[in-house]
């Protein structure tokens, strides 16, 4: 019988499991997560009013509610936790699920200024993470920019837009709430490098923007005319064509003199935030051209926009594992059909799926094939894999040397405090915000 620790309970952790009881009917898989809730980026980096993708944990549920699946949250692999090497010696194979948790950088000057931000850390803010921090995002912020043309982009230009009735709702917590139902900030740019027909958004995610109450959506037609697809978007792959049509349709629509405003640019590039009484004031953009091979070029003109809040939203990096090799030029561990590798040689019992595999491409789907993959190449190595002598049950092991897992009677415990946080406060469930108030759920208030 194969044990198998799976490290990281978001979708790719989840499918790794559950594709591996699936193929073989002995293996017992813990999945160990240093939160002491699971579903990862599903939990915190879905946006909470995107109701329909969140409920996906639903799917992950019965996943981790597998009578051969073990959910142990709480439980760092790596520094300050439980070695890497002491899990290759508990388990007969560890599977590393951990996603890419850190953001590329623009790497301008001015970047790190009071009130430039990550979108990462908005969004954690906003989805109740036990990291995050409460920086103050909105204080005194009426002009926001957002960099970056992607869904993430999109979800935080959305959150900056929603008002109180369509927030309260969501499980977002109460102090994200408060703050954004207070909001200031009036005018949003989400604004990107390169032509609409380049953008990464999804055009369900663009198009979304424009049923915003008391919010406009404006297009400059002069910033989408050099797209080589904007004169004929027939030409281009049915997403990018989309993309171009709802563009184009904000383009040609009169000003409607909303409230709010989202100002939606393209061809400008990051050159420098600009600090006004020590605080982002502005940010600096130099205008582009597409350069015939698919990327742009500079014009040498340039364009401040006004900004006392930027949110960074240019994609996501992943970062080393005490232990393990890891390839810097593109943020993962170098694998083999999910078989990590050092040094080109493919070592037997540590595998990994998801971003740490692949980069941070695709979408949650994206991570079912990935994980079947992993799997399949963890089973056929069984034979090696078996002949690992382990201490029985690795849970006995952990908890004797001092390790006090969540497990999945915790977790149920922690729903349960957010459901009547919620009650409490007139709303759905809201989650907990920090580590305090969830351990306290899941150690002292159990069902």
């Amino acid at each position: 019988m194969l044990r198998v620790a799976v490290v990281g309970s978001g979708p790719s952790g989840c499918y790794t499991a559950q594709s591996l009881v699936q193929q073989d009917s002995e293996v017992r898989v813990d999945v160990l997560d240093r939160l002491p809730c699971p579903y990862g980026l599903v939990r915190y980096g879905v946006a909470p009013d995107h109701e329909k993708i969140k409920s996906l944990q639903n799917n992950l549920r019965t996943v981790l509610e597998h009578d051969r699946i073990r959910f142990l949250g709480g439980v760092q692999a790596g520094p300050g936790g439980v070695p890497v090497d002491r899990l290759r010696k508990l388990y007969h194979a560890v599977v590393y699920c951990v996603g890419a948790a850190t953001d590329r950088r623009l790497g301008i000057p001015g970047e790190d200024l009071p009130g430039s931000w990550s979108a990462t850390q908005f969004v954690a803010w906003y989805s109740a993470h036990p990291d995050a921090v409460d920086g103050q995002f909105l204080r005194d912020a009426r002009s926001a920019v957002v960099i970056g043309v992607g869904n993430v982009a999109v979800d935080v230009t959305r959150m900056l837009a929603r008002g109180l009735a369509e927030l309260s709702p969501t499980d977002m917590p109460q102090a994200a709430l408060t703050a954004l139902a207070a909001s200031r900030v009036t005018e949003i740019h989400m604004v990107g490098r390169r032509g609409p027909s380049q953008a990464r958004f999804t055009t369900k995610e663009l198009r979304e923007l424009g049923t915003l109450p008391e919010t406009e959506v404006t297009v400059d037609p002069s910033e989408l005319a050099p797209d080589p697809g904007y004169a004929d978007p027939s030409a281009l792959p049915a997403p990018q064509r989309r993309n171009v049509e709802a563009l184009r349709g904000w383009a040609e629509a009169p000003p409607r003199g909303t409230p709010r405003r989202i100002r939606l640019r393209f061809f400008l590039r990051p050159v420098e935030l600009l600090a006004e009484q020590g605080h982002v004031g502005a940010v600096r953009f130099e205008r582009t051209t597409p350069d015939g091979h698919g990327g742009v070029t500079g014009t040498g003109l340039y364009e401040d926009i006004e900004a006392q809040l930027v949110l960074r939203s240019v994609g996501y990096r992943g970062v080393p594992l005490e232990g393990l090799p890891f390839d810097a030029s593109t943020g993962t561990v170098p694998n083999l059909a999910g078989r990590v590798l050092r040094e080109g040689v493919v070592t037997p019992g540590e595998y990994v799926a998801g971003w740490i595999k692949r980069g941070p491409t695709g979408v949650i789907g994206t991570n079912r094939p990935c994980a079947k993959e992993t799997a399949t190449s963890l089973l056929e190595d069984a034979h090696l894999l078996e002949q690992r002598t382990i201490p029985g049950d690795p849970l006995t092991a952990l908890r004797a040397e001092g390790t006090d897992p969540v497990e999945w009677q915790g977790w149920q415990s922690i729903e349960q405090a957010e459901a009547e946080l919620g009650a409490s406060l007139g709303r759905g469930v809201v989650k907990l915000p920090d580590w305090q108030s969830l351990l306290d759920a899941a150690h002292h208030n159990v069902l």
